[in-house]
């Protein structure tokens, strides 16, 4: 062999799942493999990650999230502006309602699942204060 070809060799390694020739950097060390690396480059090793969290957390396979996505149009269901990729569950039940926005799946997390205090803040940001009424001296009343 060359040494140009063996430079070559050297410098790219075929990753064992998507059997494509990579640089020797996207695959992350190990001491004991006998070229140093992982034998799956790191895009892979992610995708990986990415699956095995999605049927852990959810019971979920990618195919079915995808589906859930494609039936929302790739929008997020409450401001549907911005792509839905993150899987919105009940934490109680852990039944998967749907795939939402960055944000909006964090203001219901934030408002700890509570729809009651989702409807007290639709109603603060309608204008409608949530500010408790003086019927009489010392009683207060709640607005419904």
């Amino acid at each position: 062999m060359t040494a140009l070809r063996l430079a070559i060799e050297d410098s790219v390694k075929r990753c064992s799942r998507c059997k494509e020739p990579r640089p020797r950097a996207a695959f992350a060390s190990d001491k004991a493999a006998l070229d140093g690396l992982q034998a799956r480059c790191r895009e892979c090793w992610a995708a990986k990650g990415r699956a095995g969290r999605l049927r852990r957390n959810y019971g979920l396979t990618e195919s079915e999230r995808d589906a859930m996505v494609a039936s929302q149009k790739g929008l997020c269901v409450i401001c549907p502006k911005a792509p839905a990729v993150h899987v919105d569950h009940c934490h109680k039940t852990g039944r998967v309602r749907g795939v939402l926005c960055f944000n909006c799946n964090s203001a219901i997390g934030k408002l700890g699942d509570v729809p009651d205090a989702v409807r007290r803040a639709a109603a603060y940001l309608e204008g409608n204060s949530w500010k408790p009424i003086l019927v009489a001296p010392g009683v207060y009343q709640l607005p419904s």
